[in-house]
């Protein structure tokens, strides 16, 4: 039985060391880039909520959205109304501040619900 050692050599410590150098820094770089990108996701610019809705009349109706700001962010939110066979009947697209929102949305006819498809923010494009 022959050594494997002695027949094909044994590995260089430095390779080793270096192998496990270059190991250690990918990792590193990929939990930087993991941690950086969970924080990024989990503190939106902006955020926002339906606190509540009604139907006015025939052709409109009131929504109050709830929006949270980062300081200095210019948002833009949007509300759409929807009729009894779930057709959007009204759709508005307003610039919040920060706290409670009253908006008014004009239908073409009577709603029955309205809902609150997010806000987004410059470099945001998910609605929140």
């Amino acid at each position: 039985m022959t050594d494997l050692a002695a027949r094909y050599g044994t590995p260089s410590p430095v390779r080793r060391r270096l192998l496990v150098l270059v190991l250690v820094t990918v990792a590193a770089v990929l939990l930087g880039w993991l941690a950086w990108a969970a924080l990024f996701h989990t503190t939106p610019a902006v955020e926002s909520g339906l606190a509540s809705y009604e139907i006015v009349g025939e052709n409109e109706a009131t929504a109050v959205i709830d929006v949270s700001l980062a300081d200095d962010v210019v948002a833009s939110c949007r509300v759409r109304a929807f009729a009894a066979d779930h057709t959007t009947v009204g759709e508005l697209a307003f610039e919040p501040v920060d706290g409670r929102n009253e908006v008014t949305v004009r239908t073409e006819r009577r709603a029955t619900s309205v809902t609150l498809v997010g806000c987004t923010a410059p470099g945001q494009s998910r609605p929140r």
